[in-house]
């Protein structure tokens, strides 16, 4: 592993701030390994079916885990530095192959960086409409210091969403997508840009919202932008006006058990994906009783967050038995910046073995709390669950 090691060298030499590992070995507990650089070091990310779990290191330390995880048989490595795009593999028959080609390096403000250069999938030398009148880039192209947090939140969500469409080959190919309880709409205009300026993918994209104002201020911000296939209609994705198959569903902050309304259309649609960032929700925690475990009830605080937790534990396993591979993320919230839970969930081509599991592990849940949710109750009552 000589080679390797030398070419990891030249790697963290370049001070990458991503890197991937792919290709994993039959039975491996992570399907993905990311590498991200954070402040003086590294995060890794490590990607099971369902989970992610954080690991924070030093750049040696980083250096270390890659060579750990091809000696564990892993096959693909891809970085991103500040001068160059690395990509190291290892063949069948142990043949270790390394390349890297120049990238075209991007200014960070020296006051969030620290002088370094950083590669986003939306780049902060390509301002676009919506993001200047969110104040993210100044008029003159350049990331608002105050806003480069929110900057680097709307890439880690756009990088998540491109992990998806990737892992579904859905590149290039006209999807229809439904933002549900759209708001302002800051990322919904993000993710068509996305798609149609980064991607090259046409797009049919409807924002709902019930809010008459907001409806009416999107419309117009959408047509002074030139985005012909994105459209807003007061309602919820129940009633919404969308023919056919709908190709992903977001839905960021719905409140309470609109988020559950929002996973079973969803669901009843037969959506590719959804990513669903849930918020407020009390619906569990007014239900919440316990003999057993009264000690999580007694609480307030330990109540409502574990009440919370339930909740998507069970919107997670749900989406399983409907045929979903989910992962529940830890997110950053757009506006108060708590850790938050992201729910992704990317349609299987096929029901898993086992499915009957997941359902099981929930309805015992709900059993232990007395716990009534809505998403459950939906599916029962559309024949999703027998």
């Amino acid at each position: 592993m000589s080679e390797i090691n030398t070419f990891l060298d030249t790697v963290f030499g370049d001070n990458p701030t991503r890197i991937i590992i792919s290709k994993p070995p039959k039975n491996a507990e992570y399907r993905k390994l990311c590498i991200l650089k954070k402040n003086s070091g590294y995060q890794l990310e490590k990607y099971t079916e369902k989970q992610v779990f954080h690991e924070n290191l030093t750049a040696e330390e980083a250096s270390e885990k890659c060579v750990d995880f091809f000696n564990d048989g892993y096959g693909q490595l891809n970085g991103w530095g500040e001068n160059y795009e690395y990509a190291l593999s290892v063949t069948k028959k142990g043949k270790v192959l390394f390349n890297k080609k120049k990238t075209a390096a991007v200014d960070v403000p020296a006051e969030q960086t620290h002088n370094r250069k950083k590669n986003y999938i939306i780049p902060e030398d390509k301002p676009f409409p919506a993001l200047v009148d969110m104040g993210v880039f100044t008029k003159d192209g350049k990331v608002a210091k105050p806003m480069y947090d929110k900057f680097r939140q709307i890439n880690r969500f756009t990088e998540i969403i491109d992990d998806a469409v990737r892992e579904k080959g859905l590149s290039g190919k006209k999807l229809k997508i439904v933002d549900f309880g759209c708001g302002k709409s800051y990322l919904t205009f993000v993710l068509y840009h996305y798609f149609t300026e980064i991607l090259g993918t046409e797009v049919d994209m409807l924002g709902l919202d019930l809010k008459a104002d907001v409806i009416e201020k999107c419309n117009a911000a959408a047509e002074r932008y030139g985005y012909k296939n994105l459209r807003f209609e007061m309602g919820d994705i129940s009633g919404a006006s969308v023919q056919g198959k709908v190709d992903m569903v977001v839905t960021l902050h719905a409140c309470d058990t609109a988020t559950d309304y929002a996973l079973h259309n969803a669901i009843m649609r037969n959506a590719d994906m959804i990513f669903s960032v849930p918020c407020c929700q009390h619906e569990l925690n007014s239900q919440m009783k316990s003999d057993k475990l009264s000690l999580l009830t007694r609480y307030g605080i330990i109540k409502e967050r574990t009440a919370a937790l339930c909740t998507d534990a069970i919107r997670a396993n749900l989406l399983e038995y409907c045929g979903y591979k989910t992962q529940l993320l830890e997110f950053v919230d757009f506006e108060h910046t708590p850790k938050n839970i992201l729910i992704r969930a990317v349609k299987r081509s096929g029901n898993p073995r086992g499915r009957e599991q997941y359902l099981e592990e929930a309805e015992n849940l709900m059993k232990e709390f007395s716990f009534e949710p809505t998403l459950y109750n939906l599916l029962k009552e559309s024949g999703k669950i027998g």
